[in-house]
């Protein structure tokens, strides 16, 4: 089995360019994704091999990363059907999840996956395409040291800034809490835009003064003026995966009895721009909603 061989699991917006992050460390890629179109963007890729199924894919690695949508797609990948990765892979094996999934989930994946000899970690990333492309994603990682140190040459060929936050688990934690602030934050600052514009203010100066004072924040930052003054609305993430990351972290923050009622309203909020705006709406669509 090839040392240097990885297979990578979910080839979307953010998977397909971070397999060819990998490709550039010097990494041999295994690939599967159910969008089997997926491949032609590897053409010509000499350390890149698709397999037909997620279960072909880590027979040939000992190291597996996971890049999917949510807890349910995870979960029914590593138990579900003769072909569960549970049941496949051997003793020794490691598995990267990089997923935005439910800390609970990954808790107990964690320790069932632990009694069958597999290690598993949690390693879910913020930055968007745009560092998932340049290799520069925030990386919290949550697992025992040594399944962290074992998988750090694969994060760093990832990410940037790579933070250990704590056990399994953590790291879906973090990443549900930062979603939550940034889709907090993009909310604000979409009703503030919007009140601007009804009292006669130039959003452009508004914004201006955001970025000048403390009401800067990643919004203001990069999104006001490239995604949503300009009605773009083309940031590469999705407000439907948005508002999935905010029900986890409202999930999470109520399983562990936190005060949630700022998260509720925000959350209602963001399933109310879901419905309205339908399948395919950008996150930064959110203020077309507020303002319209």
């Amino acid at each position: 089995m090839d040392p240097t061989a990885i297979a990578f699991i979910g080839l979307g917006q953010m998977g397909a360019p971070m397999a060819h992050n990998l490709l550039k460390a010097g990494f041999t890629v295994i690939g599967h994704d159910r969008a089997t179109a997926v491949a032609d963007h590897f053409a010509g890729q000499s350390e890149f091999q698709w397999a037909d199924s997620a279960a072909a894919a880590v027979t040939k690695s000992s190291i597996v990363v996971l890049m999917l949508p949510d807890s349910s797609i995870v979960d029914q990948l590593l138990w579900q059907g003769d072909e569960a990765l549970s049941r496949v892979l051997k003793s020794g094996a490691l598995i990267i999840d990089m997923s935005s999934s439910d800390p609970m989930h990954t808790r107990q994946n964690a320790e069932k996956l632990s009694q069958l000899g597999i290690g598993f970690i949690d390693a879910p990333v913020s930055g968007g395409v745009k560092r998932a492309v340049t290799g520069s994603l925030a990386i919290m990682i949550g697992g025992d040291a040594v399944n962290v140190e074992r998988a750090n040459p694969v994060l760093q060929a990832l990410g940037k800034t790579l933070t250990h936050v704590g056990e399994a688990g953590a790291g879906h934690a973090v990443k549900a809490l930062n979603n939550y602030v940034s889709a907090a934050g993009l909310l604000a600052v979409s009703e503030s835009l919007s009140a601007a514009i009804k009292f006669g203010v130039d959003p452009h100066l508004v914004n201006q003064v955001f970025n000048a004072s403390t009401g800067k924040n990643n919004t203001t930052e990069n999104k006001v003026e490239a995604f949503m003054l300009s009605d773009a609305f083309n940031s590469g993430f999705s407000l439907s995966l948005m508002k999935k990351d905010l029900e986890t972290a409202h999930r999470f923050i109520q399983q562990v009895d936190a005060q949630s009622g700022f998260a509720s309203d925000c959350l209602r909020v963001w399933q109310a721009a879901d419905k309205s705006l339908g399948k395919g709406a950008d996150h930064t669509e959110m203020y077309r909603f507020i303002k319209d």
